[in-house]
């Protein structure tokens, strides 16, 4: 994987997380404003989900192919599902639902970078 591609992911995903804990701290639900740093940071990881897969069907790294791509496929799905979640309920919990969205982009990223590394 490209440094560039993960610290893209890395600093939108930081920014996004850095919105939802300041609506969480004025206690507001997500907004249009959200949603569109959201889908930013979807967008960049979708891109990585194509990358990724290039990048495994021509590496000749030891890389589990079934665990990275469940991985990033998953990294894909995290932030829809929560701010499906959000959406039906638009309270103080369903924001704190996008935060856990978010870091768990952050986390499987990080977790990505370590397959990709050759350590499953």
């Amino acid at each position: 994987m490209t440094d560039w591609l993960t610290a893209t992911i890395l600093v939108v995903a930081g920014l996004a997380a850095l919105l939802v804990v300041v609506l969480l701290v004025r206690d507001e639900p997500a907004q249009d404003r959200t949603f569109v740093v959201l889908g930013v940071v979807e967008l960049v990881v979708l891109v990585q989900l194509v990358h990724g897969v290039v990048a495994l069907s021509t590496t000749d790294r030891d890389v589990s192919g079934v665990l990275f791509v469940s991985y990033l496929v998953g990294n894909l799905l995290a932030l829809p599902i929560g701010v499906f979640w959000s959406l039906a309920e638009r309270t103080r919990s369903g924001t704190a639902v996008l935060l856990v969205a978010v870091i768990t982009v952050i986390a499987l990223q990080l977790r990505l970078e370590t397959i990709w590394g050759g350590v499953a």
